[in-house]
This record gives structure tokens, C-alpha cells and sequence, in this order.
């Protein structure tokens, strides 16, 4: 009985911190501003929310393969799908739901799979590589669209409004949750875990660990794609700038969340709450006045939070280790 527990405090461990946060935040947000958990109110957080879940669990399977594989370049990505679809695509008159999605998801499969060859045969390290393609898509972002312009997609004009609870919006989040929940009960998502955990014994035990550094990516790449067709639904039009917040953004909900950033632990229910964390700490800090220096008190406490919560896993996960060795 003793080892169940053990072994399960081993596997859900990373999720006390997130819960724990989220939980307080809830309870927060709606005694300061009740209307949160009505459907308007939840309806408006799932548009907001929508591309930085999605964003964060396009970073997740590349952390969780470890070597620090976080994808700096996350941001600027979304951005591109996003100038691209609304010049590329919509100006000439290609707006099929389907060509859309395939769009999407397409490139973000081919720029995650562009990293990850990078990244294995050209053997550049990853922190490198993911802050090269930052600086190169912040640039050709500006070149393909040099100000906000043009619109989203027929099919997605009234995505943005924020006011049904069940909306496209919901419908793309729980279609992109069912896929993460398969996903998780393949072996190759086992393996991507045991690559991030001990990558020499994960290879000398018969894992192709190669393999599950490019099918990370690939699997990234697909959720970074659902992430900008909901941020392009969020801002109704192409913005060449305004997704590279999402990287800092991600990065942040992804620690949050309990992944670690050295791989091997974590998953996709973290950065989902690792991302409610971060939407409920604007929504609170917004409810109270803080002047010409409210940006700046939102980054303050998303520092704050953030250090708090990696002392707090690292505390919990010396308490696990003495848990499960006994």
C-alpha cells in the first residue's frame, strides 16, 4: 500500500503546486469580481485563455524530452501562422475551415520538425536554436506584415466575441484535450517521459530516443498550430507582434504548472492550470487600481509567483524521492 502511495505521489506530485494555486486564485477573483463564474464571465476567459493553453502545450512534450528543449521560439510562431494565414491565405480568398486547419497545423509541424533536425543532426543546442528561430520569425513576421492589418476567416468572425459558453473556442480546446489524452496513453509518449528522465538509460533500455526528440516536436507543432488559429480568432485579424508576448507567457505557465524544465516530469493537465494561473492573476491584479504601473505590477507578480512555485516543487520533489526511497 505504502509503495501505490509512494509511486503515486511520484506521478501526480508535480500537480500540488498548480492546484493549490489555482484553487486560492478562484476563490480570489470571484470575491473581488463574482461575475468571473458566470457563463459571460467564463465564456470571456476561454477566448483569452484559448491561445495560451494551446501554446503551453505545444511547449510541453518538447520540455518534457528534456535537455531543456523548451521552445523559446513559441511566440514568434504563432505569430507567423497568424500573418500568414490572414495574408497568405485569406486575402486570396482561401478561408475553407479545412484548408485552415490544415494550414495551420501543417506549418507548425514543419517549423517544429525543422528545430528538432537542427537540434539532432546538426547537434546545435536546443536553447540556441529555439532563440535563433525567435529572432529570425520576429523579422520575417514584420516583413510578411509590417502593422496589424487584414482579417480572420470568414468562418471565425464571431470566434471572438467571448459571450456563448459553448462556443468553437471550447469545442477546439477539448477536440486539442482528447488528442493530448490519447496521445498520453501511447508508448511513445512513455518513452518521450523516460528520454527526459535519463536519456543514456532510456537509450541502453531500447528506447529510440531520437525519434522521441522528433516526435516531441511534431506533437508541439500541432498544438502550436491550434494556438494561433485561436489567437487569430482572439484579435480577428494578422498582428505581426503581439504573439511574441506568448513565449514568456508560456514558459511561465508551463513552470508553473509543474513540468520541469530539466524533463521528465510534468504533463498536459499542468500547463493547462500552469495557464488558468496566469490568466486568474491578471484578472485579480486588474481588479484593483494601480495606476500607469499596472503592466509593470502584473510582470511583478507573475516573477513572484513563478520563483515561489519552482521553491515550492523543488521542496516537494526532495519530499517524493524521501517518500518513494522508503
Amino acid at each position: 500500500m505504502s509503495s501505490f502511495i509512494g509511486r503515486l505521489q511520484s506521478r501526480l506530485g508535480h500537480l500540488t503546486v498548480p492546484v493549490t494555486l489555482v484553487a486560492v486564485l478562484v476563490i480570489t477573483c470571484a470575491l473581488r469580481r463574482p461575475q468571473l463564474l458566470s457563463s459571460e464571465g467564463v465564456a470571456g476567459a476561454l477566448i483569452v485563455l484559448a491561445p495560451l493553453i494551446l501554446g503551453t502545450l505545444a511547449i510541453t512534450p518538447i520540455a518534457l524530452v528534456g535537455r531543456g528543449s523548451v521552445d523559446l521560439s513559441i511566440g514568434p510562431l504563432i505569430g507567423f501562422i497568424n500573418v500568414t494565414l490572414v495574408k497568405w491565405l485569406v486575402e486570396n480568398g482561401y478561408q475553407s475551415p479545412f484548408v485552415v486547419f490544415g494550414y495551420v497545423i501543417l506549418v507548425g509541424v514543419l517549423y517544429q520538425c525543422m528545430l528538432a533536425s537542427i537540434i539532432l543532426y546538426v547537434r546545435v543546442a536546443p536553447i540556441i536554436v529555439t532563440l535563433s528561430g525567435y529572432l529570425v520569425l520576429t523579422g520575417v513576421n514584420l516583413v510578411i506584415l509590417q502593422r496589424p492589418s487584414g482579417t480572420a476567416p470568414d468562418f471565425m468572425a464571431n470566434w471572438g466575441f467571448g459571450v456563448e459558453l459553448l462556443s468553437p473556442i471550447l469545442y477546439v480546446l477539448l477536440a486539442a484535450a482528447a488528442f493530448w489524452f490519447l496521445f498520453t496513453k501511447t508508448g511513445f509518449f512513455t518513452q518521450i517521459r523516460l528520454t527526459g528522465a535519463d536519456e543514456r538509460m532510456a537509450f541502453t533500455s531500447g528506447v529510440r530516443t531520437e525519434a522521441a526528440r522528433f516526435g516531441a516536436h511534431t506533437i508541439g507543432g500541432v498544438f502550436a498550430g491550434l494556438a494561433a488559429l485561436t489567437y487569430t480568432a482572439l484579435i480577428g485579424s494578422g498582428d505581426p507582434t503581439q504573439g511574441n508576448t506568448y513565449t514568456l507567457q508560456t514558459v511561465t505557465a508551463l513552470v508553473l504548472g509543474g513540468t520541469s524544465l530539466a524533463g521528465g516530469t510534468g504533463g498536459g493537465l499542468g500547463s493547462v492550470l500552469g495557464a488558468v494561473s496566469m490568466y486568474l492573476i491578471s484578472y485579480l491584479l486588474a481588479t484593483f487600481n494601480f495606476g500607469n504601473v499596472s503592466g509593470f505590477v502584473t510582470q511583478l507578480a507573475f516573477g513572484l509567483i513563478l520563483m515561489a512555485s519552482m521553491l515550492v516543487s523543488v521542496a516537494l520533489s526532495g519530499r517524493r524521492r524521501v517518500v518513494v526511497g522508503g
